[in-house]
């Protein structure tokens, strides 16, 4: 026992030192650094799942290595000076849909400055951020101390950090409840509570997906209390945190009937609007449009099935087919969610949680599948869902789309569409496994 103790307290500092050196002290552009410390944290997250009989210890382990990275300003990802800029806009009075970055810019305002605005990544199109995710920006902003400077960004961060922190314990927290509300393996939360792709991209660079993947497991913890309206209101929260979940609710006419499906959409688009009343203006309305245009048919980064179109719309008419091909692949996407969404409805035999679980993970895939854009932290989503059923093709997709990071330098950004290939080739070769031969092996045990 005390072997075993010390070898816990030996993995858990070195889990540490390893999130702490990817954290603080590497740069985006060194890629070998990079892919060989994640390489070394997904041994230590595999042996720890497989071998560790602790879940309590590394469950209290899993917090003290989100804490551990309280005051390190994101390094893979420049995202939260927007978060800043947006808040910061607030706290002047200002509207972020009304204009431009550069815009506001020229207006000398407090705490506006070009040293912010240098390090945009999105100084040419409006803020996407709805409006629970902007409430975040303006309260890390407001606890600022009250001479706002470009010195105050780390406590802006530290604010945003507390906040993710909380969620992603919460989170941890509903994994377990519902895990032993329907009588499955507890070990299961260490998938999503000890991943490094989701501690390295959620905690440490800020990405808002922590509050997402709260409120959705709160409102599948409610629904299984058969809290319906609550429920609702949890989902609208995570609406206004980013419009993603929008694409799961088809699906849910089919765990639900029509009678309590209306009740959830009722509670949904009410709880939706008074979200968005503080925030609503006609800029929205515009600001949003120009920012969804501008997401189908200009960005694109790690993609799978629209790099295979857009190698072909190069071989057909010799050019970058995005501005109609990625709102096209979109709406396929959209066809294929409403159907899978049908058939998923009809099918009555699985538990509640094991329907709702397999169909957000489904629907995310079916749609990053056919998506322009998949960054690392998207996956972070389909994590969550997949510790509720028996599909593991994705703890090895957060290990390989880590890989994406190797395309960085100090110039730019020039993707390796081989290494884009190896991990979808592997991700998808792997859930092909699971949905044919792995399922088949489970039945004929079954049998015998």
């Amino acid at each position: 026992m005390r072997n075993v103790k010390a070898r816990s307290f030996s993995l858990l500092i070195l889990f540490i030192a390893f999130i702490c050196y990817i954290t603080y002290i590497l740069e985006r552009h060194e890629s070998v650094q990079l892919v060989a410390c994640f390489g070394a944290l997904f041994l230590f997250y595999g042996w720890i799942i497989q071998k560790e009989p602790n879940i309590k210890f590394w469950l209290i382990g899993s917090i003290i290595i989100r804490l551990s990275l309280l005051v390190a300003l994101p390094n893979l990802s420049d995202d939260f000076y927007r978060f800043i800029w947006d808040g910061r806009l607030w706290a002047a009075g200002q509207h972020p849909f009304e204009a431009l970055p550069a815009d506001f810019l020229s207006q000398n305002m407090s705490g506006l400055d070009a040293s912010l605005f240098e390090k945009l990544n999105s100084k040419e199109y409006f803020t996407i951020y709805p409006p629970v995710a902007q409430f975040i920006f303006w309260l890390a902003v407001n606890i600022e101390p009250v001479e706002i400077s470009s010195g105050s960004i780390l406590s802006s961060v530290v604010v945003m950090r507390i906040l993710v922190l909380l969620a992603e314990s919460g989170s941890i927290i509903l994994i377990v409840k519902l895990l032993d509300r329907y009588k499955m393996p507890r070990r299961n939360v260490l998938l999503y509570a000890l991943n490094p792709l989701v501690i390295i991209e959620l905690t440490g660079n800020l990405h808002f997906e922590a509050f997402v993947i709260f409120f959705l497991l709160l409102s599948v913890w409610l629904l299984s209390l058969d809290k319906i309206a609550m429920s609702a209101v949890s989902f609208a929260f995570a609406i206004g945190v980013k419009l993603l979940p929008f694409i799961f609710l088809p699906f849910l006419l089919g765990v639900f009937g029509w009678r309590k499906a209306l009740i959830f959409y009722a509670v949904t688009g009410m709880s939706c609007v008074i979200l968005f009343i503080p925030m609503y203006d006609q800029h929205v309305i515009d600001g949003f449009s120009q920012s969804l245009h501008l997401y189908f048919q200009k960005f694109e980064f790690n993609a799978s099935l629209y790099y295979l179109v857009r190698e072909y719309g190069f071989w057909n008419v010799g050019y970058n087919t995005i501005q109609t091909t990625g709102w096209k692949l979109g709406v396929v996407s959209g066809i294929l969610i409403l159907t899978y969404s049908y058939l998923q409805g009809m099918n009555r035999g699985k538990s509640a949680l094991d329907k709702l679980s397999t169909g957000f993970l489904f629907i995310l895939l079916i749609y990053f599948s056919f998506s322009t854009i998949v960054h690392p932290w998207y996956v972070t989503t389909l994590l969550a869902f997949s510790v509720f059923t028996h599909f593991r093709f994705v703890p090895l997709w957060t290990a390989l789309i880590f890989l994406s990071y190797v395309g960085y330098s100090q110039t730019g950004f020039s993707e390796n569409l081989w290494i884009t290939a190896f991990e979808y080739v592997s991700v998808f070769g792997y859930l092909g496994y699971e949905l044919l031969w792995k399922e088949k092996e489970s039945v004929l045990q079954e049998r015998s």
